[in-house]
């Protein structure tokens, strides 16, 4: 079995103006649909970043792999290792590690490890969940992402979304009581580092009132000070599950780790193996945010988990403006990770557009199941989706999904682009 072609498609759908502490989502999430197709007519599927850049490094590999065996994924790390060269000069600027140039080869690669183990597990007729270990859990939990957000976008690109505007409490509460009524969530993540410290208290609190049962998340992307940070871990101690990156860099979360009682989660500080072993010594962070996307694929993200269970670390797994493909790598992943100690983050659900056959992935009681008849990750493409969202990128005007800060300044233009801003 060998591959005899491979396909980059890339795409945009519509993304609801909702804000973290980077700005506002721009109006359409980027990202590629990748296909590996073997001598025997078989499609192996996968989703990542469609960025410019990294979307060049996907088109630079490609027929660099053909012939390759779906089997050889080292051959596939040599050759990527090989043609992409990563840039270390700077430190990540963006929220996103993922689409940062230091995460180059490992983001590329990731992208078709995902499509050729999708390939190997369909070879076999088996999930993929089997072929990455086992079946631990039929169905992984995910959690509600709540967002602070605009009504709609700066000149209305195309109709409004049905969820509205949400800048109080109050609104927020609304947000969550509708999505957990429609996917059922257990446990509830506020995207944060958005309006006034005080302001997103109140919302925790606001929530902890409204769902007294459901386990809570912050997280404010970096952009408080560690004497903001302690203030709102000592409102929010014993309400919160864990405090996801309040400060900047593993220092700063160390120092904040001496001030507070509450475990302190990252995706931001803790994005490579190397950061993983300084986090050893340092405690910076007890639970890390692992993702296939930006750890070097699903193999790597299962090492993660096998040194997190090592080190007495806890694992949950961030999530980025994705469709279906992604979810259900994710999907599959957890289901075979044992070590999974929270609910998976997910951007889904405000989503509606998508590149799959038949109906968008459900959640039942917040979680998506894993189907034990379908093979390899479980989806199809559907091309006349894809095509139109491939259109829909051609047309839509954006080619980099960092433009967050410069888009917000056409809402609010005195708005500061340096962080921590409280």
């Amino acid at each position: 079995m060998k591959i005899e072609q491979i396909r980059i498609t890339p795409v945009a759908f519509r993304d609801p103006p909702v804000l973290n502490a980077s700005g506002v989502h721009i109006p359409y999430a980027l990202r590629a649909v990748i296909e590996v197709e073997d001598s025997s007519g078989c499609i192996g599927l996968g989703e990542t970043y469609g960025d410019l850049p990294a979307l060049n490094n996907l088109i630079k590999v490609k027929d660099k792999l053909i012939g390759l065996s779906p089997y050889d994924i080292n051959a596939l790390h040599k050759i990527i290792k090989s043609e992409i060269k990563p840039d270390i000069s700077q430190g990540f600027a963006n929220l996103n590690p993922g689409t940062h140039a230091a995460k180059a080869a490992t983001n590329t690669f990731a992208a078709f490890e995902v499509a050729f183990l999708d390939l190997q597990a369909k070879a076999k007729s088996i999930p993929l969940a089997e072929l990455l270990g086992g079946i631990i859990r039929k169905k992984v939990p995910y959690s509600a992402y709540l967002f602070y957000k605009f009504k709609e976008h700066i000149n209305a690109p195309y109709e409004a979304d049905p969820w509205g505007e949400a800048l109080t409490p109050e609104q927020i509460v609304a947000q969550a009581t509708k999505m957990v009524s429609m996917h059922g969530f257990q446990s509830l993540k506020l995207k944060a580092g958005v309006l006034k410290p005080e302001i997103e208290i109140d919302t925790i609190l606001a929530l902890s009132k409204a769902f007294p049962k459901s386990p809570l998340r912050i997280d404010p992307n970096a952009n408080w000070s560690i004497k903001t940070a302690i203030n709102v871990a000592n409102k929010l101690d014993g309400v919160i599950e864990y405090y996801e990156d309040p400060v900047p860099t593993l220092k700063g979360m160390g120092e904040l780790r001496k001030n507070t009682n509450l475990k302190l989660a990252t995706n931001m500080v803790v994005t490579s193996f190397k950061e993983f072993k300084e986090n050893i010594f340092t405690n910076s962070s007890q639970v890390i945010l692992s993702d296939h996307h930006f750890w070097g694929g699903l193999l790597a993200t299962k090492h993660l988990a096998w040194m997190c269970d090592l080190f007495n670390f806890e694992l949950s797994m961030h999530s980025n403006s994705h469709m279906g493909i992604s979810l259900m790598a994710m999907t599959h992943l957890a289901a075979s990770t044992p070590n999974l100690d929270y609910a998976c983050d997910t951007h889904y659900p405000w989503y509606e557009e998508d590149v799959i056959q038949g109906d968008r992935i459900q959640f039942s009681k917040g979680a998506v199941s894993i189907d034990k008849s379908k093979p390899g990750l479980g989806v199809e493409l559907d091309y006349e989706k894809l095509e139109k969202l491939h259109q829909q990128y051609l047309e839509c005007g954006y080619k980099i999904t960092s433009e967050q800060g410069e888009y917000m300044r056409k809402f609010q233009p005195e708005f500061p682009f340096k962080k921590p801003r409280y």
